[in-house]
């Protein structure tokens, strides 16, 4: 595997690949050989099992992803997938159909598994030369610790509920950690920068999740480049590349640590989320009442709720200006490093999707683009 490790979907497609060949009557190999859309390189993955069940008309396998060298909730993650063959009539629309079991995410409560078009690629291209003739195979994926792992990621901050979403768009695993996702990005700031239709403004989001939401909100009609964690050096460089206008777009409960001062935003590296908040609810002089049980929250999620229990307008006061503070704190970054003429601004999102607060810089930059606050 070396030392980057695989992602989730790649886990999933072996287990698939492994349980429908068990349904075929092949004998079980423990190395699944895959295909890669795109690519002509052929994945060898582990899997640790497969058998068949109901007498011969359904199988299951099972894989333990490995993600390599980084840190990742999903290492030593068991992955169940148990096949069936279905009948012409039942894949009228489709002839894979996947169902989300136990510990998979959601796209809602009682959607559709929560799977990328990479993820489901994968499945289709290793999976189809192996039914031929049959009509269609349904796959249910089950990952058995995959809801209690799930309550340690932001998956609910973009509709994900239920479980683990299998949304890996590529099959090796790129850390937003390591030194390598930040030189990508910065490869692929400096072409945007250096296009010759490129206007001086940029959007920065953290993750493929916070990609996807910056879509959904009209916000590619700008160049949007995923930061991953490097914040603080993309900043750096976006003001050298002469980027005059950039929005920073995330998760409120990510930004917030820039409102602390900390700029490489992996929590294995740094947190501080509840002692930040804690810090802005006392200088925007928040009662004391509310300052303490605030403080004791969970998580920032868990704090802006019973936040906006206790007083929807202290709520919106303190995340509006944590926002601003935001704004202030990159301006400030970029000021240590030299002298460019660069307006950052800060949007913020919530749990449910919604782009709720912003900075004045920020809110400056989405009536520009047509975008307004929501909720």
């Amino acid at each position: 595997m070396g030392k980057r490790g695989l992602t989730l979907p790649v886990w999933v497609a072996a287990a698939a690949q492994a349980a429908t060949k068990a349904l075929l009557g092949h004998q079980f190999d423990s190395d699944q050989s895959l295909s890669q859309p795109g690519s002509e390189d052929v994945l060898v993955v582990p899997v640790t099992s497969a058998a068949t069940l109901s007498g011969g008309k359904k199988a299951l396998a099972i894989s333990h992803c490995d993600p390599g060298l980084g840190l990742d909730i999903t290492r030593d993650l068991e992955i169940w997938v148990c096949v069936e063959w279905l009948t012409a009539d039942q894949c009228a629309d489709a002839w894979l159909k996947v169902l989300p079991g136990v510990g998979v995410g959601t796209k809602g409560a009682d959607g559709p598994a929560c799977l990328s078009g990479f993820a489901r690629q994968l499945l289709e291209l290793n999976l189809r030369p192996l039914i031929q003739d049959q009509s269609g195979l349904q796959l249910e994926i089950v990952l058995p610790n995959g809801t209690e792992l799930a309550a340690r990621t932001s998956n609910a901050a973009f509709g994900v509920v239920d479980g683990l979403a299998l949304i890996g768009t590529q099959a090796e695993v790129q850390t937003s950690a390591s030194p390598d996702q930040l030189q990508k990005a910065l490869e692929e700031l400096r072409q945007c920068c250096g296009d010759s239709n490129f206007q001086g403004a940029l959007t920065l989001v953290i993750g493929e999740n916070g990609m996807d939401l910056a879509h959904q909100l009209g916000l590619a009609c700008q160049p949007v480049i995923k930061a991953g964690n490097w914040l603080g050096p993309l900043l750096v460089a976006a003001a050298e590349s002469g980027v005059v206008q950039l929005l920073l777009m995330g998760y409120h409960g990510k930004l917030i640590k820039l409102a602390g001062g900390i700029f490489h935003t992996h929590h294995h590296l740094a947190d501080a989320r509840l002692e930040v908040l804690t810090a802005l609810a006392v200088r925007q002089d928040l009662p004391m009442e509310l300052i303490q049980p605030l403080s004791e929250c969970k998580s920032i999620e868990d704090a802006l709720c019973w936040l906006e229990l206790q007083s929807p307008d202290y709520a919106d006061q303190l995340w509006r200006s944590m926002a601003q503070v935001v704004e202030n704190q990159g301006a400030n970054y970029v000021a240590r490093y030299g002298s460019w003429s660069i307006s950052i601004g800060a949007a913020l999102f919530d749990r449910s999707r919604y782009l709720r607060w912003a900075g004045p810089m920020g809110r400056a930059q989405l009536a520009a683009l047509n975008i307004s606050l929501q909720g």
